[in-house]
């Protein structure tokens, strides 16, 4: 650059050019690392290469049950569909094809980060969609603020997405060292640290119990009491050697258990990680409250899905449509649950444990008032 260039910019020199910091090995392993996966639009192949592995891009989330879903939900041009759980949009966006023209999309979640990343990613949808930072519980409230007179669909993907698992500043996942953090909604009061450090050895036992059917629950609880008077549970890392000491494990025996299983063997803190996120977020309070106003909110014909990956979840769910149908809310439910085909779970290992569940308003209207 001449003095003339440099006069022209009034004299400001250009940033400095930076590298991006380097990695050991051949290949990233830190979520932070695999800056490929995080910008999918320009390494396109990546996700070709990682899907055809079984893996899911850090970043991203594959939906799941897709067909199924829309097979059962039929939307329909013009319709008004609410996603209560948008995450990634996968979902919405395969609902905004089926209803364009005209339809409209209304989308929730509690993460903000995520929701402008999807709002991005949807901005040129096509057809109308609005999103809001709210939990799905706050479905009737919604509804007032759209002034409309109901939804023809809500759908529902419970659970955590992706890319709050494979995110290790989350602390959601057991594979990667990380804060305790476990908040879906930052905006909550308590982390996964916080509650270990509060609640007592027997409502910690009865949540891993309860919320994620842990075998070896009394054990868990005990060590996570004792531990905590020495020192702060603060740290994945902390969380999981606690519950591999509890089960007579160490990272090796692990390993040479899930050789001799020859299978992809539940990981032994998993259950933990489980009940401790569902407690962090009161995922089963807001699935009720989701549950009890959705019929007050369905238009005449309107159909109600939901996606569970917890048997207590899934319980939920069951006996509420039973309930709607004999109580003459709902007119039709599935007869049987609907489970991801071996194909889907070979592609997307983390379908396996997907169960999803309809519920379907007569045509002569909903209950009148919630």
């Amino acid at each position: 650059m001449n003095e003339q260039d440099r006069s022209d910019q009034g004299g400001r020199q250009p940033p400095p050019h930076r590298r991006r910091p380097r990695y050991q090995g051949t290949h990233p392993k830190s979520y932070a690392q695999k800056y490929k996966e995080h910008h999918l639009a320009a390494y396109p192949e990546i996700e070709a290469h990682l899907r055809a592995k079984g893996i899911t891009p850090a970043g991203t989330h594959v939906p799941i049950l897709v067909e199924e879903v829309m097979a059962c939900l039929a939307p329909r041009p013009g319709e008004v569909v609410v996603d209560g759980t948008v995450g990634y949009g996968g979902h919405a966006l395969e609902f905004i094809q089926r209803i364009s023209p005209g339809g409209k999309l209304i989308g929730l979640d509690v993460d903000a980060a995520e929701l402008e990343r999807t709002r991005q990613r949807l901005g040129a949808a096509g057809v109308h969609v609005n999103l809001y930072r709210s939990n799905f519980a706050g479905l009737a409230k919604i509804l007032r603020q759209e002034r409309l007179d109901g939804f023809d669909i809500i759908f529902a993907d419970l659970g955590v997405s992706s890319m709050q698992i494979d995110n290790p500043q989350r602390g959601m996942s057991y594979k990667h060292d990380g804060p305790l953090d476990m908040r879906m909604d930052d905006r909550l009061q308590e982390t996964g640290a916080d509650l270990l450090h509060r609640l007592s050895e027997q409502d910690l036992a009865q949540a891993l119990r309860v919320l994620a059917d842990e075998p070896d629950h009394e054990k868990i609880s005990h060590l996570i009491v004792a531990r905590r008077a020495v020192e702060p549970i603060t740290r994945t890392a902390q969380l999981i050697r606690l519950v591999f000491e509890a089960k007579g494990l160490n990272p090796k025996t692990w390993r040479q258990q899930q050789r001799d299983a020859r299978s992809h063997a539940l990981h032994p803190a998993a259950r933990t990680f489980q009940a401790l996120r569902i407690l962090v977020n009161d995922e089963l309070g807001a699935l009720r409250e989701l549950l009890r106003v959705a019929p007050y909110c369905l238009r005449s014909g309107g159909r109600i899905g939901i996606i569970s990956f917890h048997s207590g979840e899934d319980r939920l769910v069951k006996q509420s449509f039973r309930d709607g149908l004999r109580q003459g809310v709902y007119e039709a439910v599935a007869e049987d649950v609907i489970v991801p085909q071996r194909e889907e779970v070979h592609a997307n290992p983390r379908s396996a444990s997907a169960k999803f569940r309809w519920a379907r308003i007569g045509a002569t209207g909903r209950p009148k008032r919630a």
